[in-house]
């Protein structure tokens, strides 16, 4: 008995301090977060678009089922590592859509990160209140 091998890409996404493990696979457009629905995971209407947008931007919207393991940061960094990584296994799904997925910046990695606390200050730049006597 022949087991058939549906075509599946996958890649890391990155954002802060999250990391996304992404898998694409061909299917009817199926996503799953952490064991969860996309819906229940991302409550908010702006961040499922987010999500979204590099199969929005190359048209296939529909056509892969998505499986997302993703930890770290929050729910924003989280989103953008799902982001990153969607457009780098759309990549390896499809070469063509590369220069589609650049010029939205859904290729670059997000380099931000939350700066140290200092010794001495509250924060990493708020100072102590200066008293001159």
């Amino acid at each position: 008995m022949a087991v058939q091998k549906i075509a599946e890409y996958t890649a890391t996404g990155r954002r802060k301090t999250s990391v996304a493990r992404v898998r694409l696979a061909l299917g009817v457009g199926k996503w799953m977060v952490n064991g969860k629905d996309v819906t229940e995971y991302f409550p908010t209407d702006s961040v499922r678009g987010y999500v979204q947008q590099p199969f929005q931007m190359t048209d296939t919207v529909k056509r892969y089922d998505v499986l997302v393991n993703v930890h770290g940061g929050g729910p924003m960094g989280q989103a953008g590592a799902i982001r990153h990584g969607i457009s780098r296994a759309l990549i390896q799904a499809d070469p063509e859509l590369k220069a589609t997925l650049k010029d939205a910046g859904c290729l670059t990695r997000d380099p931000r990160e939350k700066e140290r606390k200092k010794p001495g200050q509250p924060g990493a730049r708020r100072r102590f209140q200066f008293s001159k006597r």
